[in-house]
């Protein structure tokens, strides 16, 4: 029997009959699981789903969606939640579509360097399958995201300034439209001018326009030598400057990420790592043990002629692994500083050649604000992410966030740049999108939208309004 939590007016009858007589107990209203798959990290609070699916199959969400469509139920896909702009949130109702079950890894073409894996496979569990053949999938958000909704958000990460973003390494899909008919775009070879590129219309779709249940992936050698090396500056300006010549000079860098000291100070308290609290690139090279070192020695006197110090190696994983887990675990270290804070982030992405006048300008604002803040940064792709620390009581706290936000997203748009670098837009950046596309380009959106989705139940409110 169905978990009587919510009234079952808030679905139609003959829905909730059809799903429950496939899926049984795989269709929950209990409260908990409406409240799970009803909240991201973003910090919009928004009434949970009416109903949870957990999907086992493709054959389980093609019948969901076609049972939606034929009832008019919004369908909101579901992997990780970890999504930070609001994608996941139930503004129009309707139900959470969980693919987290799905999670076969389906086919590994070493030579071809090329894996096929369901929709709820995440990162971590890929590459440990992966290593037993060599191989690794670089893209790496922070969260264990599933690499559907990797994909649906076209995620990049710590990895992207060498290896690129989802965008790159997707090579094709299979995907259920909104009335649940069965896609398959793209194939397994490493190009192809087959007609409109759908992959490409998928990857970033936030779940608006149907159902990523299948990838096929670009995977990659493990490198024959790794190392990992942190380094501080006398000031973020500094660690910037450092991090775009770099890049500007042709340094091959596999990672090369920005901490201020904000973010290390939590890290420190989290991990107990005991480090500088001052602005610090963490850097990794990938490659023959020679050009490894090669690459690193360039980096070293790049930073050392913009001041930096206490040049660090991690050679073995351990080391490593202790570095990145710190690096991934700032955003929860920050939330921990103040305790029942909520934190509004943002990023943005700029030319490299514009990046230090973005954050040292971004800031100066937050200082003088007074509002709490740490900086983290793919500083390497040009990409960096502002979180602004507040308490959810005071409204005025909101109210200052979403200032300082607007005004750097407005401070990159005037650079040359983009709203976001790889957090998506969902409901938070949709008034951004219209900015930096215009209304032409938006309108083309909705037009897709519309003949993919004519019934709006993908997702519904997300990326733009209709």
């Amino acid at each position: 029997m169905l978990n009587p939590t919510l009234p079952s007016e808030a679905l139609p009858q003959d829905f909730l009959t059809a799903l429950q007589e496939r899926l049984g107990e795989r269709l929950t209203m209990a409260l908990a699981h409406r409240q799970q798959h009803g909240r991201d990290e973003s910090p919009f609070d928004v009434a949970p789903p009416a109903a949870v699916v957990f999907a086992e199959s493709a054959e389980d969400v093609a019948f969901v969606l076609a049972q939606a469509h034929a009832h008019q139920v919004p369908v909101i896909p579901y992997g990780a939640g970890t999504s930070l702009e609001g994608h996941l949130l139930a503004v129009q109702g309707g139900i959470s579509l969980d693919l987290s079950r799905m999670k076969q890894i389906l086919a590994v073409h070493a030579q071809d360097l090329t894996v096929t894996v369901q929709a709820g496979v995440t990162r971590h569990q890929l590459n440990a399958e992966l290593r037993h053949a060599g191989l690794f999938f670089p893209i790496d958000p922070g969260a264990d995201a599933t690499l559907g909704g990797m994909a649906a958000t076209r995620a990049s990460g710590t990895n992207a300034v060498r290896y690129g973003t989802m965008r790159e390494n997707v090579l094709g899909l299979k995907l259920l439209s909104a009335q649940g008919q069965e896609v398959r775009t793209g194939s397994r070879a490493r190009k192809s001018s087959a007609g409109y590129d759908l992959t490409r219309l998928f990857v970033g779709s936030e779940g608006t326009l149907g159902v990523i249940t299948e990838l096929t992936l670009r995977v990659y050698p493990l490198p024959e030598a790794l190392s990992a090396a942190i380094c501080f500056f006398p000031s973020i300006d500094a660690a910037v400057q450092t991090a775009m010549l770099i890049i500007q000079l042709g340094v091959p860098i596999a990672r090369c990420e920005l901490l201020d000291a904000h973010a290390i100070r939590a890290v420190n308290a989290h991990d107990k790592l005991g480090l500088r609290e001052a602005p610090m690139l963490l850097m990794e090279f990938h490659g023959s043990p020679a050009s490894v070192e090669e690459q690193a020695r360039t980096v070293q006197e790049l930073a050392r002629e913009q001041g930096g110090e206490d040049f660090e190696w991690a050679t073995t994983p351990e080391a490593r692994s202790r570095l990145w887990a710190a690096r991934h675990h700032a955003y929860l270290s920050a939330l921990q500083t103040k305790p029942g804070c909520r934190c509004v982030t943002t990023d943005t992405c700029v030319p490299i050649s514009h990046l230090a006048e973005i954050i040292n300008e971004s800031v100066r604002e937050a200082q003088v604000s007074g509002l709490d803040h740490f900086i983290v940064g793919h500083v390497g792709d040009g990409n960096f992410h502002m979180g602004y620390l507040i308490d959810p009581a005071l409204p005025a706290e909101r109210e200052t966030a979403e200032r300082l936000s607007q005004q750097m997203v407005a401070r990159a748009l005037r650079l040359g740049g983009t709203c976001t670098g790889e957090h998506g837009i969902g409901l938070h950046k949709q008034d951004f999108l219209l900015e930096e596309l215009g209304e032409a380009a938006v309108a083309m959106m909705r037009s897709l939208k519309q003949a993919l989705d004519p019934q709006n139940i993908m997702n519904p409110g997300k990326i733009f309004r209709l």
